[in-house]
């Protein structure tokens, strides 16, 4: 009775033992080979991880901040001149239902300078503008030192830098003078950054009354700041510019602060989609490195596979023994810059303040991505070795 022989297969263990042996032999070429591929995947998950900690933060942002705060601002005239505002612009603006709380501010006419002894044309980019009492609650700012306007420091010459302005006059506590043109005022308080209204951030604001008196303005605001509830914001923004100034709507300019946030967020997705592609480029490189080796190593090693097709191994072992190391290759190349990645992401994160967030999908595909490059990378170099003949791979010197 004849038995036929059949060719013997190799266990998935076996398979994954003979391929790392292949790896171990060669670690330095190894090693720069998954470098490649580390730096890649490690560019890819840090640039998804940051995008999205960056927005998520400013996410987080809008949500404290509120995105139901709406700006109406006296618009330009054909000529270049600037269309007041009413004086009551403010109160009809509060008549409005949904509308929660209205306040406003309006340009002065004033030259800031940290003292007398400065000159004039010095006034270190810092501007005046008037205030009423509740700007600071509407807006949701907050006081870094000293105190906000009252109701009767609104009427003196006294005055709250915003965070910018007190840098540039060299302010850095309460109870410190400037000149507004030739009246010493007195600082009561500094702004934290208006996230919302950044240019808050540059002005030294008076209250109304003391702007009338002091400097010579008119009271009419050039800005009216107000919050609705947030289902009726759009609402709101159709009526405001004609509530502001009846028959002269076309003249006024209604925009909503966070627009500008959430259009850094569409800013920062499309820098993040430039940096994917980066790091794509670079994961071809990584992907063309470890082709180069399998393919190096094969031409290194025709005698050990003459050896081992002498001894039995079929070209299907052979190819699969090859194809392994490929794959062994990529993904220690794929999990080093994965945890590189999460690395950089989560350092850069805690540096800025933010709270780390790596989605668990730009893991997953940079696992995925290095595992498909090994397969391609490997498939040439396993097919070509399982090809070489037994005498003439023996035979090679």
């Amino acid at each position: 009775m004849t038995r036929t022989l059949k060719p013997a297969r190799l266990s998935a263990r076996d398979v994954l033992r003979v391929g790392a042996i292949g790896l171990r032999a060669r670690r330095a070429r190894v090693v720069l080979s998954a470098l490649g591929i580390a730096i890649g995947i490690a560019t890819m998950v840090a640039v998804v991880g940051l995008s999205e900690s960056s927005r998520a933060d400013l996410m987080s942002r809008l949500d404290r901040l509120g995105t139901n705060l709406l700006t109406a601002e006296a618009g330009d005239t054909p000529l270049g001149g600037t269309v007041p505002l009413p004086k009551n612009a403010v109160a009809m603006v509060e008549r409005i239902g949904p509308v929660l709380h209205a306040t406003a501010t309006a340009e002065v006419d004033a030259r800031i300078r940290r003292s007398d002894v400065v000159p004039e044309e010095r006034t270190a980019g810092v501007t005046a503008q008037a205030a009423r009492t509740d700007l600071l609650s509407t807006l949701g700012g907050e006081v870094a030192r000293g105190t906000w306007l009252t109701p009767a420091g609104e009427r003196l010459p006294t005055a709250v830098l915003g965070a910018v302005a007190a840098d540039r006059l060299g302010i850095t506590r309460p109870g410190e003078t400037i000149m507004m043109n030739d009246v010493r005022v007195a600082v009561v308080g500094i702004l934290e950054p208006v996230e919302l209204v950044p240019t808050l951030d540059r002005v030294a604001l008076v209250g109304f009354p003391a702007a009338e008196r002091y400097f010579g303005s008119d009271g009419r605001p050039t800005t009216v700041f107000e919050r609705s509830t947030d289902a009726s914001v759009e609402d709101v923004r159709a009526v405001l510019a004609r509530t502001v100034n009846p028959g002269n709507e076309a003249s006024v300019r209604v925009s909503r602060p966070s627009d500008a946030l959430a259009a850094r967020a569409a800013a920062d997705k499309g820098l993040t989609t430039l940096m994917l592609g980066l790091g794509a480029v670079a994961l071809l490189v990584g992907g063309v490195g470890v082709a180069n080796t399998m393919v190096i190593s094969v031409l290194e090693r025709r005698q050990e596979i003459g050896l081992r097709r002498s001894l039995g191994a079929t070209r299907n072992a052979i190819r699969l023994q090859f194809l392994t190391e490929s794959l062994l290759l990529s993904a220690l190349g794929g999990a080093s810059g994965a945890l590189l990645g999460a690395a950089a992401t989560y350092g850069f994160a805690r540096v800025q303040g933010w709270t780390a967030v790596i989605p668990p999908w730009s893991l997953a595909g940079g696992l995925a991505a290095t595992l498909l490059i090994g397969v391609v990378a490997g498939l040439y170099p396993a097919i070509r070795a399982a090809r070489l003949h037994p005498t003439v791979a023996l035979n090679a010197a």
